[in-house]
C-alpha cells in the first residue's frame, strides 16, 4: 500500500477517535481509500474522494459558505483530488481557488466525512463524493473574491448556521462540532 495512503487511513482511525459517532463511517472511508490510488481520481466513476474546507473567520466566530454556480445550493469550498492523496491539501487549494482569500491555514486534523451523491450532469455519470473536511482559517483579509465557481458568498455567524433548517444537514452538523469543539 501506498504510505501516502496508508498515513491517510491511520487520521480516520484517529478522527474516529475523536468522533465516535463517525466510527463506523470512518471505517467505511478506510476501506474505500485501500482500494488504491485511483479512489482519489474522477476515473473512479462510481465515486472518489474529495477535499473541503471549513473557512472560518481569525476569531472563529463566523464561517464562510459560497453558493455553488453548478449545485445551487450554499456550500462550503472544495473540490477533486485529482490524484492528490494529502486532502488537506486539497481542501486548502479548493478553498484559496474558490474564495481568492491569501493567507489561509489549515488546522490540524479530519473535522468531518460527508458521503453524499452527486447528479449526472453533460457526459458525468451520477457519482458519490467521499468527502474529507478541514477547518481552514483566515489570518487577513477576509474579502471573498467572486468566480466561476461562486454566485455568491456570505460569512455567516457559526451560531446561526447551526440552527439554520434551510442548509444542507452537514453544513449545521459543522457549525454544531464547531461549537462544541
Amino acid at each position: 500500500m501506498d504510505p501516502k495512503i496508508a498515513e491517510f487511513i491511520d487520521s480516520l482511525a484517529r478522527y474516529a477517535q475523536t468522533c465516535p459517532e463517525h466510527r463506523s463511517l470512518a471505517c467505511e472511508y478506510a476501506d474505500f481509500a485501500g482500494v488504491g490510488e485511483a479512489v482519489f481520481t474522477r476515473a473512479h466513476l462510481a465515486g472518489h474522494l474529495t477535499g473541503s474546507a471549513w473557512v472560518v473567520s481569525r476569531d472563529g466566530e463566523r464561517a464562510l459558505l459560497l453558493h455553488h454556480a453548478k449545485l445551487d445550493r450554499w456550500l462550503q469550498p472544495g473540490g477533486h483530488a485529482d490524484g492528490e492523496i494529502d486532502l488537506a491539501a486539497v481542501a486548502l487549494r479548493e478553498a484559496e481557488e474558490e474564495t481568492g482569500l491569501p493567507g489561509l491555514v489549515v488546522e490540524s486534523g479530519i473535522f468531518d466525512l460527508d458521503h453524499h451523491g452527486i447528479p449526472a450532469r453533460g457526459a458525468e455519470p451520477e457519482h458519490w463524493h467521499w468527502d474529507v473536511r478541514f477547518v481552514v482559517r483566515c489570518t487577513s483579509d477576509e474579502t471573498p473574491q467572486i468566480n466561476r465557481e461562486s454566485r455568491a458568498f456570505a460569512w455567516r455567524a457559526i451560531q446561526d448556521l447551526a440552527g439554520d433548517g434551510s442548509l444542507d444537514p452537514s453544513i449545521r452538523r459543522m457549525a454544531a462540532r464547531w461549537l462544541a469543539r
